[in-house]
């Protein structure tokens, strides 16, 4: 099992086995594929160490990946709350930042239904 960026990749298709690492989406993986000169096409498995070095090169030294990125998304988002702007409130407050409507949906950001009471006469 070929191990590349602290991830194990599975037996697929090198453009497809890719995507398994974070940052990198299929278009990607297919850019990477043709700069170490790799048939997309090819199970990881069948890769010899040479090309599995080459590729662990372009992925280091030319994507951000992981852990890396994780830490800049989180220290973006982090910097928007810090200064206050719009997204940085709706961010804080866990509620959806493109301008989709709250009155109804958005449970994927607000979370479980929290029932409150009504009033008593």
């Amino acid at each position: 099992m070929a191990r590349i960026a602290g991830i194990d990749l599975p037996n697929k298709h090198t453009n497809i086995a890719l995507t398994y690492i974070y940052g990198i989406g299929r278009s990607s993986a297919d850019e990477i594929c043709v700069k170490a000169k790799l048939d997309p096409l090819q199970l990881i498995n069948d890769l010899s160490t040479e090309e599995l070095n080459e590729l662990r090169q372009i992925i280091e030294n030319d994507y951000k990946v992981e852990g890396r990125l994780r830490t800049e998304i989180a220290l973006n988002i982090k910097r928007l709350m810090d200064i206050g702007c719009y997204r940085g409130l709706r961010h804080r407050k866990g509620l959806p930042l493109r301008g989709q409507r709250t009155r109804t949906n958005a449970r994927t950001r607000k979370g479980k239904k929290k029932t409150v009471a009504g009033k008593k006469k």
